[in-house]
């Protein structure tokens, strides 16, 4: 039902470029400082779509997101106190 979606960072050179990059994906930020957009897009289209990016003249450089690989469950992690209370113990 879900489709699996990974995050690219697209370097450009100019601001004015970021509107032409809402047809690779779904423009989800667009940074006026450090000169980047993030888009999203399907993981299955990843590699084919990093080669047309990286074809653009505007575009210097594009970096695909860490999050699918940053581990979520940890295995030492110490319960919280404040969660362990029983509120029920005074009714």
């Amino acid at each position: 039902m879900f489709v699996e979606r990974v995050g690219l960072a697209v370097y450009i050179q100019s601001l004015k470029h970021a509107k032409q990059l809402r047809r690779f994906g779904n423009v989800h930020y667009v940074s006026s400082k450090q000169k980047y957009v993030v888009i999203y897009i399907n993981l299955d289209q990843l590699e084919a779509t990093k080669e047309r990016l990286n074809s653009l003249h505007f575009v210097k450089r594009v970096e695909p997101s860490k999050r699918p690989e940053v581990q979520t469950e940890y295995q030492n992690a110490k319960p919280d106190k404040a969660k362990q209370y029983d509120y029920k113990m005074g009714l």
